[in-house]
């Protein structure tokens, strides 16, 4: 069968989604500019879609893409007559190697050597806000859209777009450096970095958009990041405790999509086809994450010793240690999310918590629970809850009801895997209020 371009493009698609941000990191290390290095990087994707459809794809298409990029650089430093040295640089890199991807056990060994972890450090530098630390580390290392940033944090598009340009200004202009800190100046950017990363995680775990239901790419890069992290900082209980909740979620990767890439509910997944070694690494990290929290209580304030990676990790334990969905210790994971609504209260940890509850303690429980959080503007356009409500009324047997929520559910829902699946529960409820 002969390769069309529609095919070409979309391979170099699904390229740069997995290739982009160790090329922008790479960049930017070597230009020492996060939106030079951003656009030197879509400079190279343009050479691809203008070469690639007439020469076929390269067999090494990031070496391609960074070699390309280095390049254009040298072009740019050679057009604006600026930093020679910086020139010479470029063209002994050049010179000296070709540009291979380093492998994973490389970059565990090499944690300052990881211009991936240097670029969330970067992006999570205290000169910008917390939110805007998240959105720009998301963008550039998640290689998320505005839109797709837009929705995970439930605000206006407009918004993350300003925070973005806006941090990429305050770095150029501050003139950061690119480099992981050290000491007290680690431990502080430690809580952004911890939050860039799960939301990285969340994103390759359950896509907001598009046609496939995971992005498989950001939940490794996740996960070696955090890995990275916890060999930094082996002192910090939280660091051990994401690594154990991304490392248990992980475990489901394989039973989460069906032949066709369909989403598979908790409830309906073949157990026996989750990753048992990343449940036990999971469980060795939460050992770690529990034995430091009992000595270093970094959570005061709230009044609990664990942090809420590490009861997020719990919760993910719970099911886990479950050989069937029913065996699920549903009492303690009702326990579990009402201290980590104590710690960080959310709309979203609430919407958990009856879901929860309404295993625990039957469907109407949960329901009363989750018509208390319609009225959450935070929550207005969040798919999961008219999801959540849905699931919920039709094992109440109110079928029209359910169907109505699940089709609103599919209505906000911008990824097409989902929303096929949230549109078969609806048709569902049709055939089950049928006599």
């Amino acid at each position: 069968m002969a390769v069309t371009a529609t095919d070409i493009h979309r391979t170099i698609d699904a390229v740069w989604r997995i290739e982009a941000p160790r090329l922008i990191a790479g960049l930017t290390r070597i230009v020492r500019d996060i939106a030079l290095a951003e656009d030197l990087a879509h400079d190279a994707l343009v050479r691809a879609l203008e070469q690639w459809p007439e020469s076929g794809v390269p067999e090494n298409p990031g070496a391609w893409l960074m070699a390309t990029a280095k390049h254009r650089a040298i072009d740019h430093f050679r057009r604006n007559t600026l930093l020679e040295r910086k020139h010479e640089e470029l063209g002994r890199e050049l010179g000296a190697k070709e540009m291979a991807m380093p492998d994973l056990d490389s970059a565990l060994d090499d944690d300052i050597g990881d211009d991936l972890l240097r670029l969330v450090f970067i992006s999570c530098h205290p000169v910008l806000s917390t939110e805007a630390q998240v959105a720009l580390t998301l963008r550039l290392i998640g290689g998320l859209t505005t839109e797709e940033i837009a929705r995970a944090f439930l605000v206006p598009e407009p918004t993350i777009a300003q925070r973005i340009v806006r941090a990429k200004r305050t770095l150029a202009d501050k003139r950061i450096p690119f480099e992981v800190p050290r000491g007290s100046e680690l431990a502080a950017r430690l809580s952004s970095v911890l939050g860039v990363i799960y939301l990285i995680f969340n994103e390759g775990y359950s896509a907001t958009a598009g046609d496939d239901w995971m992005r498989p790419a950001l939940c490794e890069d996740a996960l070696r990041l955090g890995r990275i992290l916890a060999g930094l900082a082996p002192q910090e209980p939280e660091v051990h405790g994401l690594v154990a909740l991304l490392e248990i979620q992980a475990s489901r990767s394989r039973a989460r999509s069906g032949p066709s890439g369909e989403p598979i509910l908790l409830f309906d997944q073949n157990r026996a086809h989750w990753d048992h070694l990343l449940i036990q690494r999971g469980l060795s990290a939460l050992a770690i994450a529990e034995r430091l929290s009992a000595t270093n209580l970094r959570f005061d304030k709230t009044g609990s010793e664990q942090g809420p990676y590490t009861l997020q990790a719990e919760i993910a334990a719970c099911h886990a240690r479950a050989r069937t969905p029913e065996a699920t210790d549903w009492p303690r994971i009702v326990r579990l999310y009402s201290t980590l609504a104590r710690v960080t209260p959310s709309p979203v940890v609430e919407l958990n918590r009856a879901v929860a509850v309404a295993m625990a303690s039957g469907p109407a429980a949960g329901l009363e629970l989750v018509d208390s959080l319609t009225s959450e503007r935070s929550l207005e356009n969040y798919h999961l809850l008219p999801s959540v409500r849905g699931d919920l009324l039709k094992k109440l047997e109110r079928f029209d009801e359910a169907r109505t929520e699940f089709e609103r559910a599919a209505s906000l829902t911008q990824n097409a895997r989902e929303r096929a699946l949230l549109l078969n529960r609806a048709q569902s409820c049709v055939a089950g209020s049928q006599p």
